[in-house]
């Protein structure tokens, strides 16, 4: 049996951060039932499309139901009552104090309810001087200096291939602190209600530079720390033929093996000496060969160091084939199937390989 068999979680999200979390939830065995509005979420809406549907509404709510309510409306409020008395987790995502005007905040739910873990997924917190500011991933990573470690140069700035807050900060902590809530559940016999904030945790990936300034006393310019930029052993270097060499060769047993391998003069392997000479002379040697000249050096080597994947190159890696990253499905509505997200819960967990389940048709599943 699954480890979250048996539970019922109540979605009201929309978007990315809330879905993803309800879809890792519903692919460790739990009963999603995603409320929306009539019409549907935005998400629904999303190009490309897929069996003449949203292709990324399909992939994160894999396996979800789907219930149309006007939450606007006393009645359909009235039509989730039985829902919210059996229900184990809430998860919405509304800016602080929407759900209650509805009448479905915390200490309302919790009279019909005291058992449920109540999540609330914000850009800034349910508290503080930003609570009700609008915002997106890119405002998120921009406000808390994160993304000032390394924009890129200011003349051509470059935007995160990756939506850091949304998933790191508003996904993967709903999820951490929904287990937890669960857990302390089942010692207390009581429910809760988790503030997730999804800038909070964008500081927590801005640790190095942290320590930096806290015990250095100077916290680190655009593209001045260790992991962003400042060091010639944690870098890019173009090739020849406009492919990238990630360079991670952080340790000194691997920035060695990294410089052998390379034929660095010897007089620039110790980099502290000067870090933005030896930058040059390894980006020169590598923009000298081509790609596929390297790759097989670097392979031989064994020093964190590779050649960047396209996603198409990643989803041909063997590896990542061997492991079963792409073996579950997801299906539209007339039955056609694409790969499903990967998501980070242990194959032990979820369905069995090859699994297809379907995308919710909007509004067909009942109370």
């Amino acid at each position: 049996m699954q480890p979250l068999a048996g539970l019922l979680v109540l979605d009201f999200t929309t978007l990315l951060p809330g879905p993803l979390a309800t879809l890792m939830l519903a692919e460790a065995g739990a009963e999603v039932i995603k409320i929306e509005r009539p019409g549907g979420e935005d998400m629904r809406r999303y190009e490309p499309r897929f069996d003449g549907e949203s292709a990324m509404f399909a992939l994160l709510n894999r396996g979800k139901k789907s219930l149309v309510l006007d939450l606007k409306r006393e009645a359909d409020r009235e039509k989730l009552m039985p829902l919210l008395a059996r229900a184990d987790i809430l998860v919405e995502q509304f800016r602080p104090g929407v759900m209650a005007r509805l009448g479905l905040g915390y200490d309302a739910v919790k009279a019909i309810n005291g058992k449920l873990v109540y999540c609330s997924i914000t850009g800034y917190g349910q508290t503080g001087p930003r609570a009700d500011e609008a915002g997106h991933d890119l405002n998120y990573i921009g406000r808390t200096g994160l993304l000032a470690l390394n924009p890129g140069p200011l003349d051509r700035p470059v935007v995160p291939p990756a939506l850091i807050a949304d998933i790191a900060g508003g996904t993967l902590p709903a999820v951490m602190n929904i287990l937890l809530g669960l857990r302390q559940r089942d010692r207390s016999g009581q429910g809760c209600h988790l503030d997730i904030a999804m800038t909070d945790a964008m500081f927590t990936f801005a640790g190095h530079a942290l320590a930096s300034g806290h015990a250095g006393g100077a916290f680190p310019g655009m593209g001045g720390a260790r992991l962003s930029g400042g060091s010639p052993r944690y870098q890019l270097y173009p090739t020849r033929d406009g492919k990238l060499v990630c360079c991670a060769a952080l340790e000194q047993k691997f920035w060695e093996t990294f410089s052998a391998t390379i034929g660095l003069a010897p007089g620039l392997i110790d980099d502290r000496r000067d870090p933005a000479a030896t930058k040059v002379a390894v980006a020169t040697i590598i923009a000298g060969r081509s790609a596929d000249e390297w790759r097989p050096l670097f392979a031989a080597a064994d020093c964190c160091v590779t050649i960047m994947a396209t996603l198409e190159e990643a989803l041909r890696d063997p590896h990542f084939v061997e492991r079963g990253l792409f073996v579950h499905k997801v299906a539209g509505p007339t039955g056609e199937a694409m790969s499903a997200l990967p998501v980070p819960i242990d194959p032990q967990f979820r369905d069995g390989p090859g699994a297809i389940k379907a995308m919710p048709k909007l509004g067909t599943d009942k109370i």
